[in-house]
């Protein structure tokens, strides 16, 4: 790969690492991280410290800016004008005469996204989060973060920013695609495996966006209100696992106000909670133009502006040190905070040359993940998996972004730009070359305004068989307009779905839809946004090349009329209360996700964790010991899962409990493993619950403790395979 993609040359820092204790001491690899990055801070004039604090873009007035709906409906020419026009440098300026390298940071976290330099260098485009989340498997998120870690590395950047574990509280947020679930739980777990997986590549991972960035509309101005055992149970939970489980180098702070206070300068959020209770060591960035200060920022735990200098500039931060409403020790403190981690990773060292990225070995490895994430909705008298050789031709139809091209997805910051693609209709071509089957692969794509729909009849009337392509490509910067989001894509498949019995219905979501033309499908698969390798995973899966194995990883609702939010408008959009700015309060408290459909009695379309196969499976030999729990001790729960059917598979064992204190929703998860089996294979699960884990599965927030604690009382155990499906269930004492 050529290096057309940076913006210039600059310092390579790694002429000077063998200086030693000469002029840089600093580079003495003798010495600990932090001693390095101290030493090299107290060799700093205040005016390098100051260039450090703060990205290298020009800065500008992003209220001026195009929305994200308008970037993403813009030509590439028309959107690579306007980036050229900004100036996207994601990088901090090195500084020769101290050895320090340019810091290069590139956006995720669905692969190596807008990086330094425009345009962006390409990568692998991996399924979105939301697809990987539905996995249920930690192997899987190691694999993915292992791409995304060595592509970064090889592109010569030093951040990746991702992993994002924000939760998917309504389904219509923009940013779903990019965060893994609604539940913190699986959130945490697949969140840790990612992360884990970049920094083993000398890579910073950065957890983002901190904290409840759980919409986009009004992103800049709202105000978070929620409760403090709230935001502890559920929302903070999966940042306190990526930092206690994986060591995290950095976090990006939000663009929303907590309580009132911008996340950029919430003192309690940055350093009470991150570094105090959690013992955060690594270093806070602003998100792109989140900081709205300069002193009461990097007073509260902000360590380094992003992507310019509009707060933390050299005319701001002196006046402030002059005024003393900001220290040089605060700012110090920022810089050993980042440098530190540069250093432990050997950033310093690295020079700056860009390898070539093993574009088909990793696109191999994003078909295989994508093929386990795949979740089986319907599948009416076994019509999947496909017989290849039953049709000789078959008919692709759909709107534009699903058919004509891998669907990508991931519109906004986090878009990759793919090495390559593997169309729908080509795809399917080398699936069935491959398992020997002649037919001719055919496609329509219909307008957006349905004015060739009458085409797509005909086409389907007149084929074997009839894929029905459809979805959603959410994107940053706005949330969807409508839970029934789907629009006139839902038109479509009601029409087209009455033409031809051989049908199938391949869902290409970045976020859950509504679907009300389900009961006249036979049946429906959950594709995801797939990224590079569309094409072969989808035919992988219908033709049973693979057998579909993934779970939701949130509810999908049956009526707009379900979710926590219709009716309540303070729940979302959000309304003034009078201070100026939109106030969102979280008043339905544990209530969300599946624990909100269950607590209010309300029967979703696909309940969270469902998902088919094309095998069976049946569990047996259920325990759980002890029967009675110190609070503090191991709880193991054991089944065996024993593969009925007549072909290969997997099937994830789910553990959920239910807490005997007053206010908690009726189950959350705390445990779940995904096991392959073979026909008529069996195999015994052991799923362990540990009350001192990070995600504090007994526990809830106690005011006056101020902590987590377990409560004495009756602990229902349930297991099954989603979280509506529990078949089995006991009860342990615990006190």
């Amino acid at each position: 790969m050529n290096n057309e993609h940076t913006l210039e040359p600059e310092l390579d820092a790694a002429v000077h690492s063998s200086h030693g204790n000469g002029p840089f001491p600093w580079m003495d690899q003798s010495l600990s991280s932090r001693e390095r990055a101290e030493k090299l801070v107290a060799a700093m004039t205040l005016e390098q410290k100051i260039a450090q604090l703060h990205g290298a873009m020009e800065t500008i007035n992003i209220y001026a800016l195009p929305s994200m709906e308008e970037m993403n409906a813009m030509s590439p020419e028309e959107y690579d004008k306007l980036m050229a026009q900004i100036q996207v440098q994601r990088h901090v300026k090195g500084i020769e005469e101290l050895g320090i390298p340019r810091f290069r940071i590139t956006n995720g976290p669905v692969g190596v996204g807008m990086g330094d330099g425009h345009p962006s260098p390409p990568a692998t485009a991996l399924p979105m989060t939301i697809g990987l989340a539905a996995g249920f498997d930690p192997t899987l998120a190691r694999d993915y973060g292992d791409i995304i870690g060595s592509e970064t590395a090889t592109l010569g950047q030093h951040v990746l920013e991702g992993p994002g574990v924000c939760l998917h509280r309504t389904p219509i947020a923009g940013r779903n695609f990019e965060y893994f679930s609604e539940d913190p739980y699986l959130s945490g777990v697949m969140g840790v495996e990612v992360a884990k997986a970049i920094q083993a590549h000398n890579v910073i991972a950065m957890g983002k966006h901190y904290v409840v960035n759980d919409q986009e509309y009004e992103r800049f101005r709202a105000s978070v209100e929620v409760d403090e055992h709230v935001l502890r149970e559920l929302y903070l939970l999966p940042f306190e696992m990526l930092v206690k489980d994986a060591d995290l180098a950095a976090i990006m702070s939000a663009y929303n106000r907590v309580r009132g206070t911008y996340a950029t300068e919430n003192r309690y959020l940055l350093n009470d909670i991150l570094r105090d209770e959690w013992g955060f060591k690594g270093y806070v960035q602003s998100d792109f133009w989140s900081c709205r200060s300069t002193a009461a920022s990097l007073t509260a735990g902000m360590d380094h502006e992003m992507p310019d200098a509009k707060w933390c500039n050299e005319t701001n931060v002196k006046n402030a040190l002059e005024d003393t409403s900001l220290e040089i020790q605060t700012v110090d403190r920022a810089l050993v905070r980042r440098f530190t981690q540069m250093f432990r990773f050997g950033q310093f060292e690295r020079p700056y040359n860009p390898g070539v990225i093993d574009a088909k070995g990793h696109g191999a490895i994003s078909r295989k993940i994508g093929s386990q994430i795949a979740v089986l909705l319907k599948n009416d008298g076994g019509m999947l998996p496909l017989d290849p050789k039953a049709y000789g031709s078959i008919v692709i139809i759909g709107q534009s972004e699903f058919v004509d091209d891998a669907c990508n997805g991931g519109g906004g910051s986090s878009k990759v730009d793919p090495l390559y693609t593997v169309p729908p209709v080509e795809g399917m071509q080398d699936v069935l070359h491959g398992l020997g089957s002649g037919a001719k692969v055919s496609k329509v794509t219909v307008a957006k305004d349905l004015s060739n729909l009458e085409e797509a009849k005909s086409a389907a009337k007149e084929s074997d068989l009839v894929i029905l392509m459809a979805g959603l490509v959410a994107s940053e910067g706005a949330d969807l307009p409508s839970p029934n989001m789907l629009n006139n894509q839902n038109q479509m498949l009601t029409e087209l779905l009455d033409i031809n019995q051989h049908t199938v219905v391949v869902m290409k979501d970045s976020s859950p839809v509504m679907m009300p033309w389900i009961t006249k499908a036979k049946a429906v698969l959950e594709a995801w946004n797939q990224g590079t390798e569309d094409g072969h995973v989808v035919a992988d899966l219908l033709f049973g090349v693979v057998n579909p194995s993934g779970k939701v990883p949130t509810t999908y609702a049956a009526s707009e009329n379900d979710f926590l939010y219709t009716g309540h408008p303070e729940r979302y959009p959000g309304t003034d209360e009078g201070n100026g700015f939109p106030v969102i309060r979280y008043s339905e408290g544990l209530n969300m996700g599946y624990r909100w459909f269950q607590s209010q009695g309300i029967k979703p379309l696909f309940p969270f964790g469902f998902g088919l196969s094309y095998t069976s499976f049946g569990l047996t030999g259920f325990s759980v010991t002890p029967a009675q729990s110190d609070g503090k001790s191991p709880i193991t729960v054991k089944v065996t899962v024993t593969n009925t059917g007549k072909v290969a598979g997997a099937e994830v064992v789910q553990v959920y409990l239910g807490i005997p204190v007053k206010g908690q929703p009726p189950k959350r998860l705390v445990g779940f493993q995904k096991v392959v089996l073979e026909p008529e294979q069996s195999q015994e699960v052991t799923i362990t619950i540990d009350p001192t884990a990070t995600n504090h599965p007994m526990s809830v927030w106690d005011y006056c403790e101020h902590d987590f604690v377990v409560k004495p009382g009756n602990y229902t155990v349930y297991l099954g395979t989603s979280s509506e499906d529990t078949p089995f269930e006991t009860t342990i004492v615990v006190g």
